[in-house]
């Protein structure tokens, strides 16, 4: 392994807590930092992965690096060997020549691994099932999505071999309980974003909102639906571009839509946009420092996404920002976060009449949706946030290491 550690740190006895990850993720470092300062355990992180600006640019269409610092804060280290053609292109991309010759390195209490989409996580949990170490994990797979016979025993037999679960939510609850899991094993660890950084980041661009809009060719009177996000089949751009095109029959209320992302469907959505004269901008890629203005700018975010869309952590994004949320219901977050007429509203995947319906109950009525959006801020600065995350991952730990 290569080593990006820092050669100062104390050397600790409580249990040695090995997180392992496909890559760095800016969704998973706040969560990294706050176990790195628990007093309860010894953690550090191992990444399969260190992607170049290519590779991590891979089905946004151009090359880029994340504008904020996903390896502060935390010990880290990469592995130095991985054969394949070592990226994140694919489930078989990557594979590790000997994962037990690298946890008897490591010499990790508890494993914890934040999935299992890619082959060097499975080599790892099966290595740690062998050598006696016990294994928390934090998948992203919930209960949504109907699957075929060969693929639940796949489950089942991963499942096994785990000692402890940290559901991401409710869908995420409810697919381990579909495996017989027991609720002992359960500790609640919800996905979330960093609130704190988007709603301060909200808060000082809110008086540039005009400003932004203008920018960005949205009218003032215009209730602006936000589409953020790749541009791929899952996402379902081609989905809420027909459902604006209903709603613009069914109401003489102003409507645009903001979208934020790149992708493989980019081409077809602008000549969409094009044929049926659609108020739509394309914004293009904004890095997350910069993802902040278009939620200043937008009233509402919209995700239509199929149950590729495990989670949806943009809601959380806009939620944090103050905005409300319509989602598909097959978006994983949608049972935790979207709650209809509360924080947002839910249409039945595909249906873009419905999501048209959607969108106009929102455009007649601004005073309710912003009301929405406060209740939706309210909700994940509450129960969707870092600290709620790392107690769970610290009870788990307690729990499959007893002696922690």
């Amino acid at each position: 392994m290569t080593s990006a550690s820092s050669d100062d740190w104390p050397t600790r006895t409580r249990p040695r807590v090995l997180a392992v990850a496909s890559h760095p993720i800016q969704y998973q470092a706040p969560l990294f930092r706050a176990l790195a300062l628990s007093t309860e355990i010894d953690f550090s992180v191992l990444f399969i992965i260190i992607p170049d600006a290519v590779q991590q640019g891979r089905g946004f269409g151009l090359a880029f690096n994340w504008d904020i610092p996903l390896l502060d804060g935390y010990r880290w280290n990469k592995v130095d060997d991985v054969r394949g053609r070592g990226n994140l292109d694919g489930f078989f991309a990557a594979r590790l020549p000997s994962p037990r010759a690298l946890l008897r390195d490591a010499r990790p209490d508890v494993l914890l691994l934040t999935g299992w989409h890619m082959w060097p996580l499975i080599q790892l949990l099966v290595a740690a099932s062998i050598e006696g170490i016990p294994v928390i994990m934090r998948g992203d797979s919930n209960a949504l999505k109907p699957r075929r016979w060969a693929v639940q025993l796949f489950h089942r037999l991963l499942l096994s071999r785990c000692a402890a679960f940290l559901p991401v939510g409710r869908a995420s609850r409810d697919f381990y309980l579909g495996y017989g899991i027991t609720t002992e094993c359960f500790f609640d660890a919800p996905h979330f974003i960093d609130n704190q950084r988007f709603a301060q980041t909200a808060d000082k661009l809110r008086p540039e909102r005009a400003a932004l809009r203008a920018k960005w060719g949205i009218a003032e009177a215009a209730t602006c639906f936000l589409y953020a996000g790749k541009l791929e089949p899952k996402k379902r751009i081609l989905d809420v571009l027909a459902a604006l095109r209903e709603a613009r029959g069914q109401t003489s209320a102003p409507l645009h839509l903001l979208v934020v992302g790149t992708g493989e469907l980019m081409e077809q959505a602008k000549a969409a946009v094009a044929q049926h004269e659609l108020p739509v901008t394309f914004a293009g890629f904004l890095n997350q420092t910069e993802i902040p203005a278009s939620y200043v700018a937008c009233d509402c975010l919209v995700l239509a996404s199929d149950f590729g869309e495990t989670w949806g952590l943009v809601v959380n994004e806009a939620m944090a920002c103050g905005k409300p949320a319509i989602v598909s219901d097959r978006v994983g977050c949608g049972p935790d976060l979207v709650t209809p007429g509360v924080t947002g509203d839910i249409f039945a995947f595909g249906d873009t009449q419905a999501l048209a319906q959607c969108m106009v109950r929102a455009a007649q009525d601004r005073a309710r949706l912003k009301a929405m959006g406060q209740a939706a801020c309210d909700r994940v600065t509450r129960d969707y946030c870092v600290d709620v995350s790392a107690s769970g991952t610290i009870r788990a730990v307690q729990f499959a290491h007893p002696s922690a």
